[in-house]
């Protein structure tokens, strides 16, 4: 079997397609989880109640495009990292809800990792505003 046979093989045995359609496949897919983050992680709804606050906020808040840039991409990047954090939780559970160390370890540093973005947006946001209006 040649390069080309083989590259062709390859793309017709992955399940989502090639081209517009696996494009389209996959943004299915993204929305089916954003659905689901919604539904079953209660911290993503409390933070996109949050962003649905603070986006039109950062609109007076921002100074320039960049400020403003800053402001909606640290939004982003918490929930981006909260969407990640139920995933692994999701995992996690679904090998198995006893206890054991690495199971604990997998949350708990996904759980840090909520912190982190938590703590980025919080520095964006007090930054641009300290900026903007105290200095």
């Amino acid at each position: 079997m040649d390069r080309n046979n083989s590259e062709q093989a390859e793309i017709n045995s992955k399940p989502n397609g090639s081209g517009l359609s696996r494009i389209l496949k996959a943004m299915r897919c993204s929305f089916l989880g954003l659905k689901a983050a919604y539904k079953h992680e209660a911290a993503f709804r409390q933070e996109l109640y949050l962003c649905l606050v603070l986006l039109p906020l950062s609109l007076f808040i921002a100074n320039s495009g960049m400020q403003l840039a800053l402001l909606i991409g640290s939004l982003i990047i918490l929930l981006l990292v909260e969407v990640i954090n139920s995933a692994i939780e999701a995992v996690v559970d679904r090998i198995g809800l006893d206890h054991h160390e690495l199971s604990g370890r997998a949350k708990d540093l996904g759980s840090a990792a909520v912190f982190l973005a938590i703590s980025f947006s919080v520095i964006i946001w007090g930054g641009i505003v300290f900026d903007n209006y105290f200095s």
